[in-house]
């Protein structure tokens, strides 16, 4: 498919992001990970390179780059090294940053996702390890920075794609679908806002056929949204650059999300900058075949084929599918609740419609959903044995989500939900509402469908909800010819 085109420029934007890992203890030392810690009460000698210390690989860390690489079928290289990527600022203690150059744990692989009906793939170069910096505090400080390094040393996988998205929604799309893959095998958490899933945008603009052009580097985008907002204005800013004879330069950007707006914070480094070396007290990192074999035994069922298995198992259209494997949490609700009640459309109609809205109305993941899969399992029974109306359904389901009631039965009786399904009653409802209503009858007869609805509601109105509506309709048909 042709690239579209902004103003007669093709985007082209290519990402860096770094994959916090979930690990207890840091990449060459024992200290904590865990967030939150008060400053600098996790930074140990090690993560300091206090003179006679020695850095230890984290097995663990290890473990999660060779999930990444089987996950997006990649090549583990059976052999790669650190490197010491020299340069200063206030919250690299060493002066250096170890990490992985020439030979990286993780070569090659891809992510694809679809971006509406069409599958798009974007093309991987590596993902290496290597440890975090510290940070800089800027807002708690007058006239002055404060340094916390409890993050120095922190894992991370630095995955790194080709140039190959040509949208901000691709770019967002591929952003979306490689966090649903760490956190899903269970490698990072995700928390962009904690800083465990950070992206760096490469982003340039080039007219059709043109080389590359000079690329601007968007720094540390914590959000979904803010990344949409930060391509987009970086997009549109160098097309006024280009169009006013202005060159483009090649910088690091930060997004401002008040202003909506990027700006440049330095000129952009190249490799040869920061002087890379092996690192002489790290041996090279072998990986036995025989540990990338157990760990791929124990790797759990992918999203992509589990939304195939539930096209094929399950019948459901290909978007149910996509939509219902985001979340190993939702997938897993989804499947219990179809084999319960043995309706997965119509699990997924409400895993979708309902649920969804509501976790998205209360900002609560699937995790903390307040209707187990066997309640609504439960629901959908009684839909289909005829106890209830969809109408009523809603009701029960609102008393589930509010606590107001725990089973699906006791509330219908609680609440005298349940559907009239008593032929004799309800021939004698509709025998008064044509009785009551002869002018709506002529109309039906002459062949107006709306007259017939409208008797339909008189029916419903005069039982209270309660007539189940197919009986409703078969038995109004019947008496009126």
């Amino acid at each position: 498919m042709t690239a579209k085109l902004i103003h007669g420029y093709e985007v082209v934007i290519g990402f860096e992001t770094h994959a916090q890992l979930a690990t207890q203890s840091k990449i060459f030392s024992r200290a904590s990970t865990a967030f939150g810690a008060e400053p600098n009460t996790q930074a140990c000698a090690v993560d300091l390179a206090l003179p006679g210390t020695l850095p230890v690989m984290n097995r663990e860390a290890v473990a999660c780059a060779i999930k990444l690489g089987l996950a997006l079928g990649s090549h583990i290289a059976p052999e790669s090294i650190f490197a010491r990527k020299n340069y200063f600022y206030p919250d690299l203690p060493k002066g250096y940053q170890i990490s992985q150059f020439e030979i990286p744990v993780v070569q090659g692989g891809e992510v694809s996702f679809y971006l509406g009906e069409e599958k798009k793939t974007v093309r991987l170069v590596r993902a290496h390890l290597e440890e975090d910096a510290g940070k800089s505090l800027h807002e708690e400080f007058h006239g002055m920075s404060g340094i916390d390094l409890n993050r120095a040393g922190t894992p991370l996988l630095e995955i790194v794609t080709e140039p190959d998205m040509r949208s901000t929604d691709e770019a967002v799309a591929y952003a979306k679908a490689l966090h649903q893959i760490v956190t899903w095998i269970g490698i990072c958490d995700g928390n962009m806002q904690e800083g465990s899933f950070r992206c760096d945008a490469n982003v340039s603009v080039r007219k059709p056929g043109q080389p590359l052009g000079t690329r601007r580097e968007i720094k540390n985008l914590n959000s979904f949204k803010n990344m949409q907002q930060a391509i987009d204005y970086e997009i549109r800013w160098q097309i006024e650059e280009i169009e006013d004879g202005r060159p483009i330069s090649q910088a690091t950007v930060l997004f401002n999300p008040d202003t909506g707006e990027t700006r440049a914070m330095r000129t952009k480094e190249d490799a040869a900058d920061y002087r890379y070396f092996p690192d002489p007290d790290l041996p090279p990192l072998v990986v036995a075949p025989d540990w990338v074999e157990r760990i791929k035994a124990e790797m759990p069922e992918l999203p992509r084929a589990m939304a195939a298995r539930f096209v094929a198992q399950y019948g459901l259209p290909e978007y149910d599918a996509t939509t219902l494997t985001q979340s190993q949490a939702m997938a897993a609700y989804f499947e219990d609740a179809a084999k319960a009640c043995a309706q997965p459309k119509l699990v997924s109609n409400w895993v979708m419609g309902e649920i969804s809205r509501r976790l998205n109305a209360e900002e609560i993941g699937m995790e903390a959903v307040k209707v187990t899969s066997g309640q609504l399992a439960q629901l959908i029974a009684r839909i289909q044995d005829g106890t209830i109306s969809n109408n009523a359904a809603r009701q029960v389901f609102e008393a589930l989500w509010t606590g107001d009631g725990q089973d699906v039965d006791a509330v219908i009786a609680a609440k005298g939900l349940k559907q009239m399904n008593d032929t004799g009653a309800l021939e004698a409802i509709i025998d008064e509402v044509i009785a009551a209503n002869p002018a709506n009858v002529e109309q039906y007869k002459a062949g107006k469908d709306k007259a017939f609805n409208a008797l339909v509601g008189q029916v419903m109105k005069a039982s209270k909800g309660k007539a189940n509506p197919q009986q409703v309709n078969e038995l109004l048909k019947e008496k009126l010819g």
